[in-house]
């Protein structure tokens, strides 16, 4: 790698879109030697404050964004099941996703990975913590130090900052990508996060 700055990739763990892009963001990233910072945010703070709601409640564009989530995966060809109940809440699979990146972000990516398999692959609700805890489990935390971490004050107010952090960039969506501070929202727009890599901008 490079001495170039990380990839900022924000995303909300209920985000279809969000997970259709981290299966293949860190190839990009590495195409143009470059690395990923993953970021989990909240989307419901974002929704406030940019006024906006939950695709699926919007009128006539819910059932349309339905049929694309599933549609855009299999153009991809990334397992997809859509979830019920969709959206759900994500602040424990945030929160243990920063305690473990605290220490091991590799780790931490892994663990994203399967959170959102687990959700988006497989259809299975990951809001509970217990379920978080499982997960990362798997990848060989001790399920009850997860437990704990998820309702320790520090790593909530942790998470409550780097949600602040986020709205302080004009992040208001997910995925959402800064590249050397040049903004991208959407799954749809990888192709143009790959060419301004590769050209520098335009």
């Amino acid at each position: 790698m490079t001495d170039k700055a990380p990839i900022e990739f924000y995303f909300d763990f209920s985000s279809p879109y969000g997970y259709l892009a981290s299966t293949r963001i860190n190839a990009l990233a590495a195409h143009h030697q470059r690395r990923v910072n993953w970021r989990p945010v909240l989307l419901g703070p974002m929704f406030k404050a940019a006024g906006t709601a939950p695709l699926v409640g919007v009128p006539l564009k819910g059932p349309y964004s339905v049929r694309d989530f599933s549609r855009t995966a299999r153009f991809l060809n990334i397992p997809y099941k859509q979830p019920d109940p969709f959206p759900i809440g994500t602040q424990n699979a945030a929160r243990a996703f920063y305690w473990i990146n605290d220490r091991d972000p590799v780790k931490a990516h892994r663990f994203a990975a399967a959170c959102y398999f687990t959700y988006f692959g497989q259809g299975i609700d990951i809001s509970s913590a217990e379920k978080v805890a499982e997960i990362a489990a798997s990848l060989g935390e001790d399920r009850e130090a997860t437990l704990a971490a998820m309702a320790d004050p520090a790593v909530k107010e942790r998470l409550k900052n780097e949600v602040d952090a986020a709205l302080a960039k004009g992040v208001f969506g997910s995925p959402y990508i800064i590249v050397d501070g040049e903004p991208f929202w959407g799954n749809d727009r990888l192709d143009q996060v790959d060419a301004w890599l590769a050209t520098g901008g335009f």
